[in-house]
């Protein structure tokens, strides 16, 4: 026998711990995405038992004298004739929009409700319906321009516009079942009562209580939505007309996926179970609020005839909004109106972050921070992963590698940077680890149950993540949030300071012993729920938890109070209110490249705007030619990080050559230039749920001949861009709607148009000019053109304005201003300008926006505008004065760039003497000669 001293025992057991982590990581993902470690719809028994079931639905009838109507919803009790004695409650609620909302739950039984998600104040958003009808079989209300019939046998609820066009129908195709709770019987089916995965068994106390229904769409053409997965932003057909499988259902379960296939319906990181229905006549969208397992099915012919959809879910209640839109913009608002539109970030969110698993110790920091001064490359933010903790317990530093902690942020923020360390849901179990006892003393851990009824017990869930062997605080409950929240405090997080952020990771939440690698269903949760009722939300809540931690260690005081920054993995409806999410664990290829276009938009559609994927690709070694093509798309995400993995190769900017780091330089600069119009689109998109990324259907929604090209996007409403995804790309094909007037962004030169509805060509994409940008006519864009190191060095910088005019001689547009940081704005502390050109007449005006606080003239930025670039003016740019309160100004023919080289397309006005935060017009005339 070989004896070891207590400490040597005490390091064989870390190294054991150690490996033992490893292993399981890489069983967790082992040479990629293995689809046998994860379920499909037919290893799920409440979606085998409910997809496609036809004619369920028809045994759910309304009982007609239940049915109770005032101003703004119905309520009436429903019953399944198939199986007597069950009973539902259910109700119609009419709000602004107009949206509304079908609720159905079990009388008398527990259903898990979300809790967290829909805004408090919808209840003051209820418009009153106008009652057209109420018999023994029918009951039709009207709201607006739109008449909601409810039937009552079988229970269907046929929504249409002006009376007569049928927009949408629940349960026309009786696919609705809601199961009912019941007693235990020797003879119940397989999958009732548990059900087995791979090595794991899901014991189900309550039995089978899955909910299904169908919406058919008649007039509608595609449906989009319903991420987070890899694959067409138009979601494709999964089932026939008939209802024969074609694919599998869209899944919506938060998994941890180790790189994830570039095409695939298999569910992701996050999910949003919000989708939008659209044609060239209406776009509607349908939101079911639940955080249970999910799966959708699409059904259509093609792109011409109607489309229909079933939803099927694990647990919890019926509760679908219903919005009417009409158009795309009005879908987004009404969403926001339901959950709340996007956080408006701080402004060095939206600049470029470096990243990678990992920055080995303090010294590599302060390298790697130079290198981007010595190349000249922008940046704002570098992130520290898991390595840089003690063995994995957050909230601590490896005092080998990271002795200066607070040291080391404050030189960063010295030159305008911060820097992100990771914060993981999984704490390590130690008895040493102050976290780990706080939490397990205050009993805050999720729940795994042992015996049943009076004999039941209830202990810590125990799983295994990084750290090991590792507890789960129950972020579901409101005291284990507040708890989490404090320990953001400076002298409990020690050595973080006010420019430290974080990073949530393996939130959704990633068990590596578990089934699918996460938690098994029947653990419980805070209020009797157990994990399969709340899955797809765990990670949302961590991520508020986190983020209302960074609010409290500083000052209540709104101008003092800094906006939270922390990125989440994991995420669902709601996340848009409290930060940016990435697109997980990409690979470096071309495939993930091209794939991250669709799935960033799709993100952006669903009301999560703030978000992007990981440049350059998580996983391998992307050569020069890939990384340039990663940088240039990416200079347009949303969240603009590049990140890597432990074993791939050293990624920094300028470690590919001297051509590649100047393009991927000069495509870092081209981001930071046009920042102040990111920050004004993220202000619409915090008022109104506006994505920042859109498909050019979005902006165009009757445009026919271009939905198709699913990878062409538009930056907010004025910039399109038309990146290069494939190796070797010379050139892209180009497409341009007809109903607007377009200019080359780089040149500044109209595009002529050829064709009807819209204009398809060929355009050049070398690795040098990067990917191709159109401005749209008829707006303006407002940007900073020099040069800075970090957003916090531009603060003061003055801006460039372009006015893109169409065919009318006409151009709008806008800027906001803060400071860029605080809750100041939330008291009136900003600046915003609309921009107008008619007449001949550019003004700009301070513009009241009615769901803002009145704007505080004492709030007064010295940003100058010192360049006024006018594109399309009529006859060219040439014999052209402009003059500013009869004041000839400095202005001419002109390029877009300072210093370029090429033909004077616009008309110049330089250094015109006017500040950003003034009211101010300029007139424009033609020389007579």
């Amino acid at each position: 026998h070989i004896r070891f001293s207590r400490s040597m025992s005490r390091w064989l057991g870390a190294q054991m711990m150690r490996i033992a982590t490893l292993l399981l990581a890489l069983i967790a993902g082992a040479w990629g995405w293995k689809s046998e470690d994860f379920k499909r719809c037919q290893d799920s028994a409440f979606c085998t038992r409910l997809r496609q079931n036809r004619d369920q639905g028809a045994e759910y009838v309304v009982v007609a004298d239940s049915v109770q109507v005032n101003d703004y919803n119905v309520t009436a009790r429903v019953t399944n004739r198939g199986v007597p004695g069950t009973s539902f409650i259910l109700s119609l609620h009419t709000y602004d929009g107009p949206v509304v909302r079908l609720r159905m739950t079990e009388e008398d039984a527990y259903r898990f409700e979300v809790p967290g998600v829909v805004l408090e104040e919808l209840e003051e958003k209820t418009a009153p319906f106008k009652l057209i009808k109420k018999s023994g079989s029918i009951l039709k209300i009207q709201l607006g321009s739109y008449t909601y019939a409810l039937k009552y046998n079988p229970l269907r609820l046929d929504i249409a516009e002006n009376i007569w066009e049928t927009l949408a129908s629940f349960n026309a195709d009786t696919l609705f079942a809601m199961e009912h709770h019941r007693t235990r019987g020797d003879q119940d089916p397989e999958g009732w009562w548990e059900e087995r995965f791979l090595s794991h068994t899901d014991k189900k106390p309550r039995g089978p209580e899955g909910i299904s229904f169908d919406v058919s769409f008649p007039t509608h053409r595609q449906v989009y939505g319903l991420p987070e997965r890899a694959t067409s932003l138009s979601l494709k057909a999964t089932v026939d007309k008939d209802g024969r499988p074609l694919n599998e259902p869209y899944r919506l379960y938060n998994l941890d996926v180790f790189e994830y296939l570039a095409e695939s319906n298999f569910g992701l990181y996050g999910s949003i179970p919000f989708l939008y229905a659209h044609s060239f006549e209406n776009t509607m969208g349908v939101f079911w609020l639940n955080s249970a397992e999910m799966y959708v099915d699409v059904a259509k012919e093609n792109d011409k005839d109607g489309v229909k959809t079933q939803w099927i879910a694990e647990s919890g209640v019926l509760d679908v909004f219903f919005m009417m839109g009409p158009g795309p913009k009005d879908v987004s608002s009404q969403y926001a109106m339901i959950t709340g539109g996007t956080a408006l970030p701080q402004m060095f969110s939206l600049g470029y972050h470096q990243c990678r698993w990992n920055y080995k110790d303090e010294q590599d920091v302060s390298q790697v921070d130079a290198g981007f001064d010595a190349h000249g490359i922008p940046y704002d933010v570098l992130w520290l992963d898991i390595e840089h903790t003690d063995d994995k317990r957050y909230f601590t530093w490896d005092q080998r590698f990271f002795a200066h902690p607070a040291d080391m942020q404050r030189d960063l923020a010295s030159r305008g940077r911060k820097m992100v360390t990771i914060v993981d849901p999984h704490i390590k179990k130690d008895e040493n680890y102050d976290v780990y006892r706080e939490a397990r003393d205050q009993n805050l851990f999720v729940k795994q149950s042992h015996g049943s009824g009076s004999d039941e017990q209830l202990t810590d869930f125990e799983g295994w993540c990084w750290p090991g062997a590792s507890y789960y605080p129950d972020w579901l409950s409101p005291e284990t949030r507040d708890w989490w929240a404090g320990r953001f405090a400076f002298d409990k997080y020690v050595g973080s300071t006010e420019s430290l952020f974080q990073w949530n990771d393996m939130n959704e939440p990633s068990v590596f012993n578990g089934p699918e690698l996460t938690m098994h269903k029947h653990l419980k949760h805070a209020g009797g729920a157990e994990h399969r009722d709340v899955h797809n939300i765990f990670g949302l809540f961590f991520h508020m938890a986190t983020a209302e931690g960074q609010k409290r260690r500083l000052s209540s005081n709104l101008d003092e109070q800094e906006r939270p920054f922390v990125l989440s993995r994991a995420f669902f409806s709601g996340t848009q209110r409290v930060g940016p999410i990435w697109t997980g664990d990409n690979g470096a290829d071309w495939d993930h490249l091209a794939a991250s276009v669709p799935m960033v938009v799709s993100i952006g559609l669903a009301g999560l705007p703030f978000n992007g994927a990981d440049v350059g690709g998580f996983f391998g070694n992307p050569d020069g030619e890939l990384m340039t093509r990663w940088y240039q798309l990416g200079a347009y995400y949303p969240f603009f990080r590049g990140h890597a993995h432990l074993d791939s190769n050293r990624r920094e900017p300028w470690l590919f050559g001297e051509d590649a780091s100047r393009r991927i330089r000069d495509a870092i600069q081209e981001r930071y230039r046009i920042l102040p119009y990111m920050y004004t689109q993220f202000l619409h998109a915090n008022l109104s749920g506006t994505p920042i990324l859109r498909p050019i259907w979005y902006e165009f929604p009757k445009a026919e001949g271009i939905s198709h090209r699913e990878h062409i996007f538009m930056v907010g409403p004025s910039l399109l861009v038309v990146p290069a995804l494939q190796q070797g790309q010379q050139k892209v094909t180009v497409s341009l709607p007809e109903s607007a007037t377009w200019y080359d962004a780089k040149t500044g030169s109209i595009v002529a148009p050829n064709a009807v509805n819209f204009r398809a060509f060929q355009d050049s994409c070398t690795l040098d000019e990067g990917p191709r940008a159109y401005l749209r006519g008829g707006t303006t864009m407002i940007t900073k053109e020099r040069r800075r190191r970090s957003s916090e060095a531009m603060a003061k910088d003055p801006y460039t304005l372009y006015v893109a005019l169409n065919l009318h001689q006409k151009a709008e547009g806008d800027l906001y201003i803060d400071d860029g940081r605080s809750y100041a704005f939330q008291k009136g502390k900003y600046v915003y300008k609309r921009f107008e050109f008619e007449d001949y007449v550019l003004s700009s005006k301070s513009v009241q926006l009615p769901e803002m606080a009145v704007a505080d003239a004492s709030f007064r930025p010295t940003n100058a505008i010192e360049r006024i670039v006018v594109l399309g003016m009529a006859g060219g740019p040439r014999d052209w004065v402009a003059r500013l309160n009869g004041v000839e100004l400095e202005a001419g023919p002109g390029k877009m760039f300072v210093g370029e080289r090429g033909a004077d397309v616009a008309f110049v006005i330089r250094k015109p003497a006017i500040l950003a935060a003034d009211d101010w017009e300029i007139s424009f005339s033609k020389v007579t000669q």
